[in-house]
């Protein structure tokens, strides 16, 4: 192909991607996903929607090689008209979810009856045969989850937990007292921050369960209303800023035929439910202290509610929560993490059994003695392992990528996005004694000759290809990735440069693979810049110490990681022209953005700041107070990191967009960050998203956005028209 051609097929992916990129929502439709295994690793249930840019989720069952479709809501009776229930709607939200239809599903212990909501409706199929069918609610239903033997599905309804058995006799378990009271739910603090997305856990012998109760009449209230239509009312949502009250979250214990108990800690001391669970060993909760310094793991005696401490966990910073700990195997060891200096180490009884430098991100699950997790050798992999006592730890997953997973008898599946894009692979793995496994408590091996099977992803082929050159960069080993126009000649003239950071804790944006993101910064590439994407101090898998850096300052370190790294990039490619440097991101990466041209006007000449929370103090108490303490206490590091205060610093070009239904980073950040700016003389733009939440859901509005942000980007620059 000559080069007229490629600049040709060039121009045309690149102004076909906006509208790729907002149709298929991110690349996420059409990519298998939320697997379960039964029990003897035979069949394998997944969601995955048509096609895509199909956003109706379908429930799929994988078995001998082949695929079998079990439910589609275009063939149910009654199947997405109704309205979804307010708390749906927010755990989708809380989620992430991008699409429609059969979004999420549970089942009983051996993977035979399925039960999933639609529109509110409870819906039930069997694995073994005939089509799915509707079970009578006693109204609009959130999160339904069968019991162990399938006999039962629990329920939430107008808050209220119920239990219908699958002849429809329904009995109402647990009756919310009062309007701010909730059963089974997760509160804000858990969904948003702790990750704990559930609120209630069956016991094994599915006659009994753990609930959560939530009372949120303690918490502030904000109203959010949808401006371009003065005629809807504003919603109350309990928001728990930083220094406020949180909700009030108890647990009890509840048996079908109507007893309760009350389970009983120090809730003046640990304020916070983290996890919870019931196991053959019987019920257990982990609670954190509001200062989060203190986790403990408490058992819980269910005849009596009484608890007894398991273990605890203190650090001087913060107690990091990894997801799926505590765990317990069969013999009722303790799946923990511990942190030591530079490594996240896996814990079983007590016995690190992971080596200095494989960090721990997630324990997957636990069957018998064994253990599936994922971790990080590497900054920009993470991938899926198992330990066994006598065989020490095996890598599963093959090749570059960041992995996660799913196991049960013998089979495991393994989902990620690799430098393909997404990728899910059925591994069997190999009978006890075969393999590639060291043998010793803390030894590595991998198992990458292990025979597998693809599950189909039908998500769309991105029109633009990424071609990140992947760098070390600066005294602090920086990860980045720098994105080149494809029709660019290095050496041939000088670019802008535009940084496009997250930055933050919580996420990692550099790594070997293609997601979304990396296919954005490669757009941005197209359209004349060179893209730096770098991962500073405080983001994750480099170890406890890495991340903790941050504490009491989250701006100070992450500017100085984005400065030190465009520099020292600058040096190993001279076509990066530092007298044209913008800088764009979204929640924190758009704080970042906007605190880069407050404070550091002499590095970066304009930002893009998409939902930046501007006042540390208007975020929500478990996350803000991990990394800045209590605002009473310790209130200069929330005047130290706050946009706020520091409007009269502006002197870039700098663009707010928000969406003016966020519940997450409210509106407000942004429309007081204006204010103080335009007070204070400080010429800016916003950008208002009538009706958008945090991650705004509208595909013309993503469409055009990244068009929006590219002409201003290169506006402000001074560089004219656009690239293509």
């Amino acid at each position: 192909m000559d080069s007229s051609a490629r600049n040709v097929e060039h121009t045309v992916n690149s102004a076909a991607f906006p509208r790729q990129f907002a149709r298929t929502r991110r690349f996420s439709l059409g990519v298998p996903r939320q697997f379960t295994v039964s029990p003897d690793g035979s069949r394998v249930l997944f969601v995955r929607t048509g096609s895509g840019t199909d956003p109706v989720g379908r429930l799929w069952q994988y078995e001998d090689g082949k695929e079998q479709l079990l439910a589609d809501p275009a063939l149910l009776v009654g199947n997405g008209s109704g309205e979804v229930p307010e708390e749906e709607r927010l755990r989708r939200e809380r989620a992430r979810e991008r699409s429609v239809g059969v979004v999420s599903y549970a089942t009983d212990d051996a993977a035979r009856l399925v039960a999933f909501a639609l529109s509110g409706a409870l819906w039930a199929v069997r694995t073994d045969g005939g089509a799915p069918f509707s079970v009578p609610a006693a109204g609009p239903v959130v999160d339904p989850r069968p019991s162990p033997d399938g006999r039962h599905v629990a329920y939430v309804s107008r808050r209220c937990l119920h239990v219908v058995d699958l002849s429809g006799a329904d009995r109402q378990l647990a009756r919310a007292e009062g309007p701010d009271v909730s059963y089974g739910l997760a509160e804000y603090v858990a969904a948003e921050s702790t990750h704990r997305m559930r609120g209630y856990w069956w016991a094994p012998d599915s006659r009994h369960l753990l609930v959560a109760r939530v009372d949120t009449a303690p918490v502030e209230r904000r109203y959010t209303s949808d401006p371009a239509d003065p005629t809807k009312p504003p919603r109350a949502v309990p928001y728990p800023a930083a220094g406020t009250p949180n909700a009030e979250v108890t647990v009890q214990l509840h048996s079908l035929e109507g007893g309760r108990i009350d389970v009983q800690w120090d809730r003046g001391a640990y304020e916070y439910l983290v996890a919870a669970g019931w196991d053959a060993q019987g019920p257990f909760v982990t609670v954190q202290s509001r200062d989060q310094r203190i986790l403990r793991t408490l058992r819980v005696d269910p005849a009596t509610g009484a608890t007894e401490l398991l273990h605890e966990r203190t650090d001087p910073a913060w107690v990091e929560i990894v997801h799926g700990t505590p765990a317990r195997t069969a013999s009722g060891a303790l799946v923990l993490p511990e942190d030591d200096g530079d490594t996240r180490y896996l814990t079983v009884g007590g016995r690190r059994v992971t080596p200095r430098g494989l960090q721990l991100c997630e324990v997957l699950g636990v069957e018998g003695e064994q253990v599936l997790f994922t971790a990080s050798e590497d900054p920009l992999e993470t991938h899926v392992w198992r330990h066994e006592p006598g065989r020490g730890n095996r890598r599963l997953s093959r090749g570059p990528g960041r992995f996660t997973g799913v196991g049960r008898g013998g089979t495991v599946v393994l989902a990620g996005v690799t430098p393909r894009g997404d990728e899910a692979r059925v591994l069997r793995e190999p009978a006890a004694g075969a393999g590639t496994g060291t043998g010793t408590g803390t030894g590595t091996g991998t198992d990458q000759d292990a025979p597998y099977q693809v599950i189909r992803s039908l998500a769309e082929e991105p029109s633009v290809t990424p071609r990140p050159r992947h760098l070390t960069l600066g005294e602090r080993q920086l990860c980045g990735a720098l994105f080149l126009p494809s029709w660019h000649t290095e050496g041939t003239g000088k670019l802008p440069v535009l940084l496009d950071p997250y930055g933050g804790p919580g996420m990692q944006l550099v790594g070997r693979a293609r997601g979304w993101f990396t296919c954005v910064s490669q757009w941005f590439a197209e359209q004349g810049f060179a893209v730096l994407v770098v991962d500073g101090r405080g983001t994750p898998n480099r170890g406890p110490a890495w991340e903790k850096t941050i504490h009491g300052d989250q701006l100070t370190p992450a500017l100085e990681d984005q400065i030190d790294a465009l520099r020292a990039a600058a040096a190993r490619c001279g076509d990066l022209d530092l007298a044209r440097v913008a800088i764009r991101g979204w929640s924190f990466g758009g704080f970042l953005a906007a605190g880069a041209v407050l404070h550091h006007p002499e590095v970066f000449h304009a930002a893009v700041a998409g939902a930046p929370p501007t006042d540390m103090r208007m975020y929500d108490t478990h996350w803000k107070e991990r990394f800045l303490g209590h605002p009473d206490e310790q209130p200069e590091n929330y005047a130290r990191c706050s946009l706020t205060g520091h409007g009269h610093l502006l002197s870039r070009p700098l663009l707010l967009v928000h969406g003016l239904a966020d519940d997450n980073v409210a509106a407000a950040h942004t429309l007081r960050f204006s204010a103080e700016l335009l007070a204070a003389g400080r010429p800016h733009s916003v950008l208002p998203l009538p009706g958008a939440t945090h991650l705004p859901a509208d595909d013309a509005v993503n469409e055009q956005l990244l068009f929006f942000q590219r002409d201003f980007l290169r506006d402000a620059l001074g560089l004219g028209t656009s690239a293509s």
